[in-house]
């Protein structure tokens, strides 16, 4: 798939989530997920994110609230480092999942502190490779 909306969001994407991610994501789809990749990078990624009304770390900020009320460990961690890559700081990241807490539970906001420490740990340690 190749259009305007598609290339915005494979750009922003690899941005947010990193490249290697990306790629990995794209490249090992086969006939049956290749569909949704192309519909996440499309209009998840490029209608979405590629708006200008709100910027990428206040887009990382709602993401990081929404995915942890839905208890969706595999993507809090992918969007807690793709918060950081945005410029969010780990206090800010603190404050989102305190929100949680209060709003979605407690055990919530328990799974995604455990989780986003962890994702924090692997984003430094990959950035001092």
């Amino acid at each position: 798939m190749s259009n305007d909306k598609f290339e915005k969001g494979l750009a922003i994407r690899k941005q947010v989530l990193g490249e290697a991610y990306v790629n990995h994501s794209i490249n090992n789809a086969d006939d049956f997920n290749l569909p949704l990749q192309e519909l996440v990078t499309e209009y998840c990624w490029g209608a979405v994110w590629g708006r200008d009304e709100l910027s990428k770390p206040e887009r990382s900020l709602i993401n990081l609230a929404m995915i942890s009320a839905l208890n969706r460990p595999h993507e809090l961690k992918l969007h807690v480092k793709g918060a950081l890559r945005n410029g969010l700081s780990k206090t800010q990241i603190r404050e989102v999942l305190l929100q949680v807490a209060i709003y979605c539970g407690v055990p919530a906001a328990v799974d995604s502190f455990r989780i986003a420490k962890e994702a924090i740990l692997e984003y430094e340690q990959e950035r001092n490779e």
